[in-house]
């Protein structure tokens, strides 16, 4: 949203009102008042917006406007004055119609410098902590949606097809999937280009055997040669699963670890698996040879400063490969974005306040600490995890050297905060 919004009043300013701008996106399905109020945005695409936007395309853009499900756009109100309005919903793809209507990445069509896709850099742990390894890099998704609705997720907010005020992600779960057959299509596309460094960027790769198998088949079948990396839940992780996930290439599993206190986990809906089952199950996937970046949230609702060093210790402990670490957000879209603002809570008052790295970062306070202290628990957390001996030595030994040395020049640079006095 931050860089969208600069990009249309720029547009506008240069070409005036005669332009047309729509947005679509999790943002603006999560709140299409919100976003059609810019003075810049002339119409939003609600949830995924593909029926919309093809129905849009055939339009006058004028008159057209009011017949058009699945949209909000400004009528000319009293004295001309425009009123933001929504339209009737309309539905997201189904599952028979996804190979048909959503039919393949145009790759050809993204700009690149000397050779397709070297403008795009892999995550720098994906590339093993090596800056030379990071391009040509390439995401593709197999599948859309989640079955799952956790507290803190907006992600199926694009799946939305009731416009009322207290919908959020959590109403709307549900998975869709792409047919094995297109995928294979899609990467064979991407590994003509030249991509090694692959991001599937499922929220539940690591779910449906029906799907996964014949993905991951397919490209040992072909051999592809890909570097991979997806995402797990902790307790759909299959341990008779993992040596054809190794062998396509799979070389990285996304954990959701979330909280190293159970009750807290348990609080924002993430599920019963216990402590004890995330140290397994982390142990069964390296001894896969498969590398684990696991997630961590500081800041629930029911954090103290006691459950957040707990999450930290937690992840002390697994040690993995890599660590992600967030302060908690009332992301737009989410369950606990709708508790916010039920019971008052204070929010973010810009869009980057909402991202978790920003130099306006602000988190949720907790029942027990404030968002500085949030804030300051994680960035404190992030650099003790980067900066631990046992970290870096396990980084060397299975990376390399100049890998550790990468890691250590990361750790390095500490981010500003204006809510710390930065």
């Amino acid at each position: 949203m931050i860089g969208a919004l600069a990009l249309a009043k720029a547009l506008k300013e240069d070409r005036g009102s005669k332009l047309k701008i729509c947005f679509v996106g999790s943002h603006v399905s999560a709140l299409p008042m919100e976003v059609l109020a810019h003075d810049c945005v002339d119409i939003v695409l609600l949830n995924e917006g593909v029926y919309a936007l093809h129905n849009l395309l055939k339009s006058n853009l004028g008159d057209d406007l009011p017949h058009i499900r699945g949209i909000g756009f400004k009528k000319h109100g009293p004295a001309g004055f425009p009123v933001p309005t929504l339209n009737a919903p309309q539905c997201v793809v189904p599952q028979e119609r996804m190979d048909e209507d959503l039919p393949g990445y145009a790759w050809d069509l993204l700009p690149y410098r000397e050779k397709p896709l070297d403008l795009y850099r892999a995550h720098f742990w994906h590339a093993e902590f090596s800056h030379e390894k990071r391009t040509p890099f390439a995401a593709i998704y197999t599948s859309l949606g989640c079955n799952f609705g956790c507290d803190f997720c907006m992600i199926n907010i694009v799946n939305r097809t009731d416009s009322a005020e207290h919908v959020d992600a959590s109403h709307s779960r549900g998975m869709r999937f792409w047919s094995p057959e297109w995928v294979g299509r899609e990467l064979e596309k991407v590994a003509v280009l030249g991509v090694r460094t692959l991001r599937i960027s499922d929220e539940m790769f690591f779910l449906n055997r029906k799907y996964y198998q014949p993905v991951l088949q397919n490209v040992v079948d072909r051999g592809f040669d890909f570097n991979m990396w997806t995402y797990s839940r902790v307790d759909t992780v299959r341990r008779d699963a993992l040596d054809l996930f190794k062998r396509a290439g799979v070389n990285w599993l996304a954990l959701g670890v979330e909280a190293g206190n159970q009750l807290v986990r348990q609080e924002v809906s993430k599920g019963s698996f216990k402590e004890v089952n995330i140290r397994d199950v982390c142990r069964t996937i390296n001894d896969a040879g498969i590398n684990i970046i696991s997630n961590y949230i500081f800041g629930f609702p029911d954090d103290d400063l006691t459950t957040m060093r707990q999450t930290l210790d937690l992840a002390l402990e697994l040690n993995t490969e890599m660590a992600n670490m967030y302060p908690c957000q009332a992301l737009p879209g989410s369950p606990m974005h709708q508790i916010a603002r039920k019971n008052g809570w204070k929010l973010p008052d810009s869009y980057e306040g909402y991202a978790f790295l920003s130099y306006e970062s602000q988190p949720l306070p907790t029942k027990h600490v404030s968002s500085a202290e949030v804030l300051r628990f994680r960035d404190w957390a992030w650099q003790q995890y980067f900066s631990n001996p046992a970290y870096l030595d396990l980084v060397e030994r299975k990376f390399g050297i100049e890998e550790r040395k990468n890691v250590e020049s990361m750790a390095a640079i500490r981010l500003k905060r204006k809510l710390l006095g930065d």
